[in-house]
């Protein structure tokens, strides 16, 4: 995507409606990334699959019970589609299940938990604007998020 750096925010692909559009249409064209899917029972398997300097979008797999944990994004905004499967999302205040062809937005300041609970494989494609170059683990303690630790993009 080319975009002018005179363009308003809204009509950057940076922006949030643009990052849940860029995922949803990416997720629905699975000719595009299926290849590429594998399963690793060691733990949730993902791919980068586009970088710029203001965006990028990832490919990840997971089997049942893998998550994330309790993480932000470093200050990200970002957005997230179901491709294959269904997917458990968890913030502070609510739990959703998303199914195939959903998808979800969210702010620089989110924090959630997404994880596979149910007992078939699921795929997600996830976009992060900026790229992410941290995130922050959480526990939730007495209805509290307390940091846990800092993870450098390095560490991906």
């Amino acid at each position: 995507m080319t975009t002018s750096t005179a363009a308003p925010e809204a009509a950057r692909p940076t922006a949030i409606a643009e990052l849940s559009t860029t995922v949803a249409e990416l997720a629905a064209n699975p000719d595009a990334w299926l290849p590429r899917v594998r399963l690793d029972p060691q733990g949730r398997w993902y791919e980068r699959l586009h970088r710029d300097d203001d965006h990028e979008i990832w490919l990840i797999s997971w089997l049942p019970g893998q998550s994330t944990g309790l993480h932000d994004h470093g200050g990200s905004r970002g957005a997230f589609a179901v491709a294959l499967g269904t997917l458990e999302e968890r913030d502070p205040g609510a739990a959703r299940r998303l199914a195939a062809g959903e998808s979800r937005a969210f702010g620089a300041d989110y924090v959630h938990e997404v994880r596979n609970a149910s007992t078939a494989p699921a795929i997600s494609v996830h976009a992060y604007a900026p790229p992410l170059a941290s995130m922050n683990r959480y526990d939730l303690v007495d209805g509290r998020l307390v940091r846990l630790a800092t993870e450098e993009a390095g560490r991906w």
